[in-house]
């Protein structure tokens, strides 16, 4: 059981392994919703973006609240079906910082609702969305405090150069993970 840190309500935490093509994701959340997606650490990366492979729950699959059971679905297609994952419900999020008015949470928001599959927004650009020309800095700070990679999709920021710029999940993710979604799209496109 893990307290929530708001009002003191305890929520029960379930947790889900979720084998990916990117190794080992670990979900946690509860009834209310997801508190934490976990990437793997990683220096390789498996073979490339071209080859999705399979991506299956591998623990915790028993009992497993609504938002977790949404999440995985949603994951499953982002890596497998991508084209899909407009028409599922994004879970529902039980993290503190998604739960607190913040400039980090207008961030990670924005994010998550403005830049679209197989797009990139420098760190500059999305701190014009989110409504602060000025915050470059502080987006590239809620970026690394994103506890939701992949469904907030962090790793669409870039820098203004072009350059890739850092993630949590390492530089070679990120680059997986922008050239899945560039591949996916290019399919879908034609």
């Amino acid at each position: 059981q893990v307290n929530s840190k708001q009002g003191g309500s305890l929520c029960k935490e379930k947790r889900v392994v979720l084998l990916s093509p990117l190794g080992r994701i670990e979900i946690s959340g509860c009834e209310t919703g997801v508190h934490e997606i976990k990437l793997p650490k990683r220096s390789l990366l498996p073979a490339g973006a071209e080859s999705p492979g399979a991506c299956e729950v591998c623990e915790g699959a028993e009992e497993m609240p609504e938002p977790l059971q949404q999440c995985t679905a949603w994951l499953r297609a982002y890596f497998c079906e991508p084209a899909t994952t407009g028409s599922l419900p994004v879970p529902a999020f039980h993290h503190p910082l998604l739960q607190r008015d913040s400039f980090t949470r207008q961030v990670l928001w924005t994010l998550l609702n403005d830049v679209k599959f197989g797009e990139a927004v420098s760190y500059k650009q999305l701190a014009d969305l989110a409504g602060n020309s000025r915050a470059a800095r502080a987006v590239g700070g809620a970026m690394r405090s994103n506890p939701i990679p992949i469904i907030i999709p962090c790793h669409r920021v870039i820098r203004s150069s072009g350059d890739t710029g850092n993630y949590g999940g390492g530089q070679l993710m990120k680059e997986w993970l922008l050239s899945h979604e560039k591949l996916q799209k290019e399919k879908l496109g034609r």
